[in-house]
């Protein structure tokens, strides 16, 4: 990634591509105040994805991005604090750019094109909602069905599957190379592909349902908001989501879906 400097970020359209023009209501001393004030959060909200193999500086400069976006669209009348609204900026800059980076597995161009689409429909209705968008309102932005989001969503895991082994502390070895031992982890492993291949079995909204319940840690309520169903129907797609992926681990016939 070509490196920028801060000041060549902070100088907007001259500096990097696609920047905002700068708000005449604001000095170059008092944006770029903000900027500096509020590089922790930048620094902090990169650190969540520092293991996902890009460098933590280079993320650092997206995310900076992002602030700058948001710092140049900010209104102090709307009752937001800058950094609540700079947040769901910032994140969406640095996941463009893992998306722009590379898909490991290929997934069909559609696909990719709607989670670009998906992804600007999310910054845009976060920065002016102030909240996590529902899945209709993102179709809506969109212009895409439902059902596209969805699978779009469910489409994500091909973009960096997770590593085999992870780095150590600095000056320590590579975890997880010692592979010639009795590992419980391969039990561990063979549950995850069983698990993988009764998932694959599911419609795309009953598999991003059960990612927001069990790996998020949302509440029934909560998806039911995101999703645009009720919390008693989220409750009776978990049961009957589980129930499939029992019944395939144990190698029953599936039933027919509703």
């Amino acid at each position: 990634m070509q490196t920028v400097g801060l000041r060549d970020v902070a100088r907007g359209p001259s500096g990097v591509e696609g920047m905002p023009a700068r708000s005449a209501q604001m000095s170059d001393a008092e944006r770029e105040r903000l900027i500096m004030e509020h590089l922790p959060l930048v620094r902090g909200l990169a650190r969540r994805y520092a293991e996902r193999g890009e460098p933590l500086d280079d993320l650092v400069q997206v995310g900076t991005i992002g602030l700058i976006k948001a710092i140049d669209r900010f209104d102090p009348a709307r009752g937001f604090k800058l950094a609540s609204f700079a947040t769901p900026t910032i994140l969406g800059e640095i996941r463009r750019h893992f998306r722009d980076r590379s898909w490991t597995v290929r997934v069909p161009r559609g696909i990719q094109e709607a989670r670009a689409r998906i992804a600007q429909a999310v910054d845009e209705l976060s920065a002016s909602e102030g909240r996590s968008p529902s899945v209709r309102e993102i179709a809506e932005a969109a212009d895409l069905s439902v059902e596209d989001v969805l699978d779009a969503l469910a489409a994500g895991s091909a973009q960096r599957p997770a590593p085999l082994a992870s780095p150590g502390r600095e000056g320590d070895e590579e975890e997880g190379i010692a592979v010639g031992l009795e590992d419980p982890g391969f039990e561990q492993a063979e549950a995850r592909a069983t698990l993988d291949a009764g998932l694959a079995e599911l419609p795309a909204r009953e598999r991003v349902i059960l990612h927001l319940r069990f790996e998020e840690g949302l509440t029934q309520s909560q998806i039911a908001a995101q999703v645009g169903v009720s919390q008693m129907h989220v409750s009776r797609l978990i049961r009957r989501a589980l129930e499939r992926l029992r019944d395939s681990a144990e190698g029953s016939p599936p039933e027919g879906r509703s």
